[in-house]
């Protein structure tokens, strides 16, 4: 038994459907082609940025004398002498030195800096933009125009090549960074979540620390890494406000710049041993730095 195809209104079998129009091949090759064409320029840009510390590290597992030919020699045999020429060298104590300024100086910052972020954000005062203003401008002074007061304070409380004067000094370099960047991470949370904690009778210092706090952690790790970055490298009131005890890695580098000339093997060594500590640490914490940094950005 057939069915008779349904009757126009003006009479007649209605036309059979037409079958939906196929998006041209061509089109999906030519997409194909234009997203391999941009990953292989993403990852051409990428290798560019990346290749100095790429040199840097293979220069560190040349002898001397490879190290300096020109042009550079691409295939040499591998060694070892310089990272043993740097550990040789009394490395470990600098390096000692720069973990305990960075990371007391960073755990001073985030105790001083989220409170002050946190009161920042939650309850403004009329003035908030001009104290936040004075935070960054002491930022804006140059480092040389305080390294001869800051020497003679040390010096008169007995506190030169004193590992703890470069604790206080980096926290204060820090603190207006971090203090900028949790205010900004403590307002991306949403007022709700305040409101609901204090319905159920919480102060505001149980806010901070059981709501606020987990809800921002991406944030703080943000922040902590960019101040151990910022004290780790720092290098002028190392060099000016230490001899020997305190000395930390960058100071230690300066050695390999002598008068019978430039180490440049041991010298690559020397910032690939410096480079590691903050390389791991950025790699354990980098799913937690890539919410931090980009909180915000999608609402």
């Amino acid at each position: 038994m057939t069915t008779a195809a349904p009757a126009r209104p003006g009479g007649g079998p209605a036309p059979a459907p037409r079958p939906a129009p196929r998006r041209p091949e061509r089109g999906r090759r030519s997409g194909g082609a234009r997203g391999i064409a941009l990953t292989v320029l993403t990852w051409a840009i990428g290798l560019v940025f990346v290749s100095p510390a790429l040199w840097l590290v293979l220069t560190a597992f040349k002898q001397e004398g490879d190290a300096a030919t020109t042009p550079p020699k691409l295939f040499f045999e591998p060694t070892l002498e310089q990272f043993e020429a740097v550990l040789a060298a009394d490395f470990l104590p600098y390096l000692g030195n720069s973990v305990i300024a960075t990371l007391a100086s960073t755990a001073l910052v985030l105790v001083l800096g989220v409170p002050a972020a946190y009161a920042l954000s939650i309850r403004p005062v009329k003035r908030t933009q001009d104290v936040l203003f004075f935070f960054i401008s002491t930022k804006m002074l140059p480092v040389v125009a305080v390294v001869v007061p800051l020497y003679v304070a040390a010096a008169e409380v007995a506190m030169l090549d004193n590992i703890w004067t470069l604790v206080v000094l980096y926290t204060a370099m820090n603190l207006p960074i971090a203090v900028w960047m949790l205010r900004s991470f403590f307002l991306e949370v949403p007022k709700g979540v305040i409101e609901a904690a204090q319905l159920e009778g919480a102060s505001l210092p149980r806010v901070l620390w059981s709501v606020m706090l987990p809800v921002m952690a991406p944030g703080v790790a943000a922040t902590a890494l960019i101040c151990m970055i910022f004290s780790w490298n720092e290098f002028f009131f190392a060099v000016n406000l230490t001899a020997v005890q305190a000395a930390t890695v960058p100071v230690f580098m300066v050695g390999f710049i002598t008068s019978e000339g430039l180490f440049l093997a041991q010298l690559c060594a020397a910032a690939t041993l410096a480079s590691l500590p903050i390389v791991i640490v950025g790699w354990i914490a980098q799913r937690q730095l890539v919410r931090g940094l980009s909180m915000g950005a999608v609402k």
